[in-house]
């Protein structure tokens, strides 16, 4: 298990194995996620590193396509 200090301005060390595990450098940013009394922390990624992780083979799909889809599913036809 590792630990780290908390400052008097609540700033703290990521140990370096830490560090090492998330890939995180001098600069880097992490985020951390609240889940009752436990904390998890994970490397942040920008948004734009999500582009075309969606991607699906096929034609691609006007927007009138997509509302008479949704208003099919809504009247069951």
């Amino acid at each position: 298990m590792l630990e780290s200090s908390v400052t008097g301005t609540g700033q703290t060390v990521l140990p370096e194995e830490v560090r090492a595990a998330l890939a995180v450098q001098s600069g880097g940013k992490v985020r951390y996620v609240i889940e009752g009394e436990e904390v998890r922390i994970a490397k942040a990624r920008p948004v734009s590193r999500l582009y075309g992780m969606l991607h699906q083979e096929g034609a691609d799909v006007s927007l009138q396509d997509m509302e008479r889809a949704i208003a099919e599913g809504a009247t069951g036809k």
